[in-house]
């Protein structure tokens, strides 16, 4: 049950901190393609990659500690559910430059996130 109530606080937290996030984005770049879902995407995946490279690899952290950040908190700070609907709007709006662009920056920089903590890990 406890597991439960550390993913319940964990997402709040990072509901809280994408939704800031993604709006303080859009006061220095144009509201004209999702940056701040792609921002809060890159973020949260190097977050991740830190998370499981650094803390868990190394068992810096307890599985409840793991389960607050990475299910919780990093399940509600990135936006999968978000960028696939903004990728849909920009399908249907037939801007389909800025969909590609959104469906190549999202995967492939977040997976470069993910990749560049996961170097990082090995080097501290």
């Amino acid at each position: 049950m406890i597991n439960y109530f550390l993913v319940i606080v964990g997402s709040a937290i990072g509901g809280g901190l994408r939704y800031w996030l993604s709006n303080a984005v859009y006061k220095y770049l144009p509201v004209t393609f999702p940056y701040g879902t792609l921002a809060v995407n890159i973020i949260g995946s190097f977050i991740l990659g830190l998370i499981i490279f650094i803390f868990d690899e190394k068992e810096l952290i307890n599985n409840q500690l793991k389960i607050f950040l990475t299910i919780g908190f990093c399940g509600g700070f990135t936006t999968f559910s978000t960028f696939s609907l903004e990728t849909f709007n920009l399908l249907r709006d037939s801007q389909y430059l800025f969909a590609a662009l959104n469906i190549i920056l999202n995967l492939l920089v977040c997976i470069a996130g993910v990749f560049v903590a996961y170097i990082f890990s090995k080097i501290i």
